[in-house]
C-alpha cells in the first residue's frame, strides 16, 4: 500500500511538474495569456456585453469549466452549441481553443464571429503555423505540447500524452483567470456561491 501511495505521489508531482513547466516559457511577441485573457474579459464585464467559448475534444471541455466559471463570477457567458446560446453581436467576445493550431469548426465558428461584430480570442499552442489565428483579433499562446507535437512518438509511452499537457494547462490557466477577475470584478465568495446552480 506504501509504494502505491508513493508512485501515485510521484506521478502527480511529475504531471505538476510538466504543466507548471508551461507557465515558465517565454511567449514573446505575444502577451501573457493570463493578462490577455484578464483584460479581454474584463472589458466584456464593462460593456455588459456577453462571452461565448469553444472548443473540441478535450480542450473543449477545459472551456466549458471555464464558462461555468464565468457564470459564477457574474458574466454573461454561453458555450456554442447549446441551445439557449444567443446571437453574437458588436461588444461580445468569443474565446476558441485550437491546441494544435487549427480545426475546421474553430476557423468556421471563429470567421462567422468575426463576420457578425464580434471579438474573437484564439488560444493555441502553434500562433505561427495555425489557420485559427487569421480569425483572431488577439492570440493568447500557451507553449504547452499537444498532439501536434507528439505524433512520431507512439513507442514511448508518455505520463501525459496526446495534449494532456496544454489541456492540463488551460485548466490551469483558467483558475488563475477566474481568480484574477473575481478580484478585479470586486466579487465575494458569497457572490460567486450564489450563482451556483441548485438543480443538482
Amino acid at each position: 500500500m506504501a509504494s502505491s501511495s508513493s508512485n501515485s505521489e510521484d506521478m502527480a508531482k511529475e504531471i505538476c511538474r510538466q504543466i507548471g513547466s508551461v507557465f515558465t516559457k517565454a511567449t514573446h511577441p505575444y502577451p501573457s495569456p493570463l493578462d490577455l485573457l484578464l483584460t479581454e474579459l474584463s472589458t466584456v464585464a464593462s460593456h455588459k456585453a456577453r462571452v461565448f467559448l469553444y472548443g473540441v475534444g478535450r480542450e473543449g471541455l477545459m472551456l466549458k469549466a471555464l464558462c461555468m466559471r464565468l457564470t459564477h463570477v457574474g458574466l454573461s457567458a454561453h458555450l456554442v452549441f447549446d441551445m439557449t446560446t444567443p446571437p453574437i453581436t458588436a461588444n461580445d467576445l468569443l474565446i476558441a481553443s485550437a491546441g494544435p493550431g487549427g480545426f475546421s469548426t474553430v476557423d468556421a465558428i471563429c470567421s462567422v464571429a468575426r463576420g457578425n461584430g464580434g471579438r474573437v480570442v484564439v488560444i493555441t499552442a502553434q500562433p505561427e503555423s495555425g489557420s485559427c489565428v487569421k480569425h483572431a483579433n488577439a492570440v493568447a499562446y500557451v507553449a504547452a505540447e499537444t498532439m501536434a507535437d507528439d505524433e512520431g512518438e507512439e513507442k514511448c509511452r508518455r505520463l501525459l500524452p496526446m495534449g494532456s499537457v496544454y489541456e492540463g494547462a488551460l485548466f490551469v490557466l483558467f483558475e488563475m483567470v477566474v481568480y484574477k477577475l473575481g478580484e478585479a470584478l470586486g466579487q465575494t465568495p458569497q457572490a460567486v456561491r450564489s450563482r451556483h446552480t441548485n438543480l443538482e
